[in-house]
């Protein structure tokens, strides 16, 4: 976790420079060099009596002529279903809008929330849990769209240093946008920060029951892939909560199988008590 206002500027930083380059890109925010894409995952059931509520996603797809890797942090939370749905559904939704080839960003922004609309309107089949979500689209292994609702979290790995590419969703950095809607924060002794008493992320899908006052639009980032990039994390939230993000990448960097590499991320968090459900994908650029 970013514990220091210095890390927090460098931080901020870094993602305007992933923004800016997106300004410049039009259509396909294309560098001129392509990467090999190779990528593995583990997952973990965590310490609690409810079934495993994650779900991932990590393939490789062509479409028009272009390869794309899709990989997806799922984090459900009061159930599975809501999770379950966004692996079988958002990509799907996100390709499929008119505008994915030529506004990437805007497409998976549409995507989200019309993903989010259909879960509120199936609350009957669904439940009425909800889910965080993580997503990277790698196109052509030239660059990567990542998109964030939750505090599920991407680290890239460049030239040894950690950047963490998304901002965590908790009720207290959204609190104006809680308050505004008519909803509260709670911060009791001994527990993390609630919106209305209840969730612990300001962002989610589903959640019908407290929809009024969470938000499910993402935060989009486009990042050309450059030379000195390694390896990109996406992990929920079990795993950062015991583990620093450069310790992370210090974990893994000399781990070239990338399943593995996941492996080594979770049974850390594992080791460090972390009792959560831990979802890893790691990606690595070649």
């Amino acid at each position: 976790m970013i514990s220091s206002s210095t890390c927090s500027r460098q931080k901020r930083g870094f993602l305007q420079r992933i923004k800016v380059a997106c300004l410049d890109g039009g259509s396909g925010c294309n560098s001129a060099g392509h990467h090999h894409v190779i990528h593995g995952s583990y997952v973990m059931k965590g310490k609690s009596s409810h079934a495993m509520e994650d779900h991932i996603v990590c393939e490789i797809k062509r479409a028009k002529e272009h390869e794309l890797g899709l990989f997806a942090i799922f984090d459900g939370h009061l159930g599975h279903e809501v999770s379950c749905y966004l692996q079988a559904n958002l990509f799907n939704n996100i390709l499929n809008q008119p505008e994915f080839w030529t506004d990437p960003s805007s497409a998976i922004t549409t995507g989200y929330l019309q993903t989010d609309a259909a879960i509120l309107q199936q609350s009957a089949e669904l439940g009425t849990g909800g889910s965080t979500a993580l997503t990277a689209i790698v196109i052509d292994g030239a660059s990567v769209y990542v998109a964030n609702v939750g505090d599920s979290r991407a680290v890239l790995c460049r030239a040894g240093a950690a950047n963490p590419i998304t901002v965590d969703h908790d009720p207290i950095s959204e609190r104006n946008s809680i308050q505004s809607k008519g909803g509260f924060i709670t911060v009791l002794p001994g527990d993390v920060p609630r919106v209305d008493g209840q969730l612990a992320v300001a962002r989610a899908f589903g959640d019908k029951n407290l929809k009024a006052h969470l938000r499910s639009d993402p935060d989009v980032y486009c990042l050309l892939i450059q030379k000195t990039d390694e390896f990109l994390i996406l992990a929920s939230d079990g795993l950062w909560k015991v583990i620093e993000n450069q310790a992370a990448v210090d974990l893994i960097r000399r781990t070239k199988d990338a399943k593995a590499a996941a492996k080594q991320l979770v049974d850390f968090a594992i080791r460090k008590e972390s009792k959560d459900d831990i979802s890893c994908v790691v990606i690595r650029f070649q």
